[in-house]
């Protein structure tokens, strides 16, 4: 195949990768090997290892699910993190210059990732605030979620409607009209939920300072780059760590732990052969190793260009499955807990996301002695846990616009103002998500803007370009005058053919529309999922509008716009095979 990636000029050659020896000190490296490792797990180890990766395992034949989960791991999820971290440490650039040195037709991957990440930027810490209020909540004597009779109680609920876990156990009340206080809490005193996203509301002051302080911890986590972020994560990055062993330690000690997990780890072999299940593996893993969104490029570009990136990315791939494998320990003897006391199956109180982390869990905990100091811990770890996946996001983003203008962003402050600039204005987006309607929006951006369809895209064409375009063994050339050695052979045959092949398949799954529903009730308006679909195509169209331009921008002959276009047919022909090998995959 012609090399192609040659006839687009890349940028001037200033990195490490071209002139070992000579360090670029404005662009700043890590101290040493540990700032790079805890910045990394930091970002991969966040709230989706305590809240989605246990429900999913429990949902979908507990430990049968490990069968599709370690396929995805050896398949998808080592190769791309490796390539990731790989590609930024050689580049020594940021998520989009990176692409432009090696392949600048595929550009536009670079873009796609950091819109993705931009809107990640935008409702993520929207959960910081929300768990920021809760622990301002639990500095009580009792915990306001735990009892009925507040003023944000509806009439009917002061009309005995409302059960009390203190007093009377959810099993023997039969009123229909009952509610829990735990979820009174959550939709009337904490968002104060409207009926759709049509009724926006007024915005909720409480939750915007929450919001504001979240930012402001960001922001001074990560405003010196490297220097500054590199000692934060000594504290954010372990701190999660010491809470999840002692909430560990807690859980498998209470009545009706061994229950919860059974249900966590019992195998059910017969649920291997739904497709879901293999799709809810897939997914889990795009999103627990935070691959395709130009994190782990910027955080690899920061590495010395002799820094065994391929160990290190084996050792922490290995390190964050096995939180999540611990966290379910952790997650689901408390759940099981809170089935046992009141008498009802795990079915019943097992929830995933936003629902385990502000109903489930929080009314667990008001059942145990001390219940504000067992929520005070839980809200701490999902404050660390969010709280370097946030500010390493950003610092990702910051690095990519950085890169792409080093004249202008590495004189005097303003790189310190560029992440001001930024955080000012993601906070002012993030306030509608905190409105009485804002829940609406938040769900909106969690299921287009950076969903498991737009990862699995971005996935396809990061594989094609360096397995094919850019060479995969031009690349493990590349790799090996870094590190001293090959990497595995198996690792290349998964950016050839495994990973895009995989990752078409289940694209195909994702891209089956289902309406989305908040609580499997309310339906959006269309104007509601035009919005949606919007925000997953800003990035995905990324991709072949930066190919386009690139073809536009270029001077050449017409054999040479010829052989641009083979590549891009070529390119469609493996999505398109991808694609149908998926319908095939799906009827049979």
């Amino acid at each position: 195949m012609p090399d192609i990636c040659n006839k687009i000029a890349p940028l001037p050659v200033l990195t490490r990768a071209s002139a070992k020896g000579k360090v670029v000190n404005e662009r700043g490296q890590w101290n040493n090997k540990i700032e790079f490792v805890l910045s990394v797990a930091g970002e991969i180890i966040g709230l989706g290892n305590v809240w989605r990766f246990p429900y999913l395992c429990y949902k979908n034949g507990g430990g049968a699910f490990f069968v599709p989960y370690v396929i995805f791991f050896i398949c998808c999820g080592i190769p791309v993190f490796f390539l990731e971290t790989a590609l930024g440490q050689f580049t020594s650039e940021g998520g989009i210059t990176c692409w432009r040195k090696v392949c600048p037709l595929f550009e536009g991957i670079g873009y796609a990732t950091q819109v993705i990440e931009a809107h990640l930027n935008v409702y993520y810490v929207v959960i910081l605030a929300w768990a920021i209020f809760y622990l301002f909540n639990c500095f009580t004597t009792e915990l306001p979620w735990a009892s009925c009779g507040h003023y944000w109680n509806t009439v009917k609920q002061l009309m005995h409607n409302c059960v009390d876990f203190n007093n009377e156990s959810i099993a023997n009340f039969t009123n229909p009209y009952a509610t829990s206080p735990v979820m009174e809490f959550w939709e009337r005193r904490v968002l104060k939920i409207s009926s759709g996203i049509e009724e926006v509301g007024s915005l909720r002051w409480e939750l915007a300072l929450c919001l504001a302080i979240a930012w402001v911890i960001c922001y001074f986590c990560i405003w010196k780059g490297p220097k500054s972020t590199g000692k934060v994560v000594y504290v954010t990055a372990t701190f999660p760590y010491f809470m999840l062993l002692i909430l560990l330690l807690r859980g498998i000690t209470l009545p009706g732990a061994a229950n919860g997990i059974k249900f966590y780890l019992y195998p059910d072999i017969s649920r291997l052969s739904d497709p879901q299940v293999w799709v809810d593996a897939g997914t889990q893993i795009f999103f627990s190793y935070a691959i395709c969104l130009g994190c782990l490029t910027a955080l690899g570009s920061y590495n010395s260009y002799n820094n065994n990136c391929y160990r290190d990315c084996i050792m922490l791939c290995c390190l964050n499955s096995g939180t999540s494998f611990v966290a379910g320990f952790a997650i689901f003897s408390v759940l099981g807990f809170m089935a046992y006391e009141q008498n009802v199956p795990i079915e019943a109180v097992a929830e995933s996301g936003p629902g385990l982390a502000f109903i489930a869990y929080p009314k667990a905990v008001t059942m145990m002695p001390w219940s504000p100091l067992w929520a005070c811990l839980f809200f701490m770890m999902l404050i660390f846990l969010g709280l370097d996946s946030q500010f390493v996001c950003v610092e990702s983003l910051v690095t990519a616009i950085v890169d792409m203008y080093p004249k202008t962003f590495r004189v005097g402050y303003r790189r310190e103002l560029l992440i001001l600039g930024m955080s000012v204005a993601s906070f002012f987006v993030g306030l509608i998500m905190l409105t009485e309607g804002g829940m609406y929006v938040f769900q909106l951006f969690d299921s287009y803007a950076a969903s498991g369809m737009c990862l699995l895209f971005v996935a396809i064409f990061e594989s094609i370009c360096i397995g094919w375009i850019y060479g995969s063994d031009r690349f493990y050339s590349n790799i090996e005058d870094m590190i001293g050695y090959k990497p595995i052979f198996f690792i290349k045959w998964c950016w050839k053919y495994f990973t895009p092949g995989i990752c078409g398949i289940f694209l195909f799954f994702l891209i089956k529309y289902k309406p989305l529903k908040y609580n499997n009730v309310y339906t959006y308006p269309d104007w509601g999922y035009g919005i949606g679909w919007m925000m997953a195509m800003s990035s995905m169209v990324c991709i072949p509008l930066g190919i386009l331009f690139q073809i536009w921008k270029t001077e050449g002959t017409f054999r040479e716009v010829k052989t641009f276009f083979f590549i891009i047919i070529v390119s469609m022909d493996i999505v398109c095979v991808l694609y149908n090998m998926g319908c095939l995959f799906c009827a049979a």
